[in-house]
């Protein structure tokens, strides 16, 4: 399965998700599965999901006011997902792999090993 990594807004911490296959919602609302507190991002921002018939990743907005974008592109409809994707909701930034992960640590480990040193982890 894929995964998700979580920038923070302030750029100091990743955070990391594994996905499955069932549609996940990513905002600032309490009831989202992936919350991020971020003043510019809605209560429900972008939805990942994974298409069966196609075998892959796509990025849908929520209607959200201040839009998503992928590797510095405004999307405006579903958008298939690549390895290694940056998509930029509000001022957080989340990173999409297709890599799975055997645990929390290994992956934010990998996530270190592709040049993202510089952050803490959580």
């Amino acid at each position: 399965m894929a995964s998700l990594f979580v920038i923070s807004d302030d750029k100091k911490t990743v955070r990391y998700f594994p996905l499955g296959k069932a549609p996940v919602v990513v905002g600032r609302g309490e009831t989202v599965p992936i919350q991020v507190i971020d003043k510019q991002v809605s209560r429900k921002h972008l939805q990942i999901r994974y298409d069966a018939k196609k075998d892959h990743y796509v990025a849908v907005n929520m209607k959200s006011r201040n839009g998503v974008l992928i590797n510095g592109m405004l999307i405006a409809e579903e958008t298939v997902l690549a390895e290694r994707d940056r998509i930029k909701i509000g001022d957080t930034h989340i990173v999409f792999t297709f890599r799975d992960f055997p645990d929390r640590q290994s992956a934010l480990h990998d996530y270190k090993k592709g040049g993202e040193s510089k952050f803490t982890t959580l």
